[in-house]
Parts: structure tokens; C-alpha cells; sequence
């Protein structure tokens, strides 16, 4: 199935992990993948979570950040650095700039709201 999908700004939402999404792909006609863009605000840390049977990838296009995964010791992320998130793995990130965090996630397969996991102890 070939598509172009236009980019529409208004179709960003804030969602409980403590950013704010827009869903680029994310249809059941594209099990596969999903993207979304990802806006985590200056000074702000996003929920610890999990995605059962997800893989997922950062790829950072603006801002800077710390990223939190499992057991690994934090890494300091910026422009065009990926992270790659196996399934059910704990994770978060922290905006540690001075500008907004801006990276796009693409998950394989396609990110499930029932997939994700609350692991946050505040908001437990």
C-alpha cells in the first residue's frame, strides 16, 4: 500500500506520560510500524513506562536529552543520535535543555495503547 500523509499540526494531543504526541502513521492497514513525533517540554521528565511486544526507536531532531533505560547507566542524547528500546523494557527521558525535546518514535510493531505499561511509581 503506497501513501503520503501530510503532517498536521493540530493533531498533536498531551498525554499523562508527560509529553505531547501526534501519531504520523499508526493504522491497523500498517501493522508493521507506527511514528510518531514526540515533544517533551524543557526541564521535564516523561513517565517510567514499558510497551509489551514493541519495539522501539528515538530518533532525537531537536533539543537535548537524558535517557533512562532498565539497567543501562543514562545517556546523554542530541540532534539525530537513535535509541533503540526492546520490548517490555523500562525507559523514560528527560529533557535536560533549553529548548523543547523533539524526536520521532517508530515502534515496530505498531504501538498498541494496551501495550503500554505505567511503571512510574508517582503515578501508581
Amino acid at each position: 500500500m503506497s501513501y503520503v500523509r501530510k503532517y498536521n499540526l493540530d493533531a498533536q494531543f498531551a498525554t499523562t506520560e508527560r509529553c505531547d504526541i501526534n501519531e504520523l502513521v499508526n493504522h491497523s492497514t500498517d501493522r508493521d510500524c507506527s511514528i510518531a513525533r514526540a515533544r517533551v517540554a524543557p526541564g521535564v521528565t516523561t513517565q517510567l513506562h514499558a510497551v509489551k511486544k514493541t519495539i522501539e526507536r528515538y530518533v532525537i531532531l531537536e533539543g537535548e536529552g537524558m535517557v533512562f533505560i532498565d539497567t543501562m547507566p543514562p545517556e546523554r542524547v542530541g540532534y539525530l543520535d537513535i535509541v533503540s528500546i526492546p520490548e517490555g523494557v523500562a525507559q523514560k527521558i528527560h529533557n535536560c535543555g533549553k529548548s523543547d525535546l523533539i524526536f520521532l518514535c517508530i515502534c515496530t510493531p505498531r504501538f498498541k495503547q494496551k501495550n503500554y505499561q505505567n511503571l512510574d511509581s508517582d503515578s501508581l
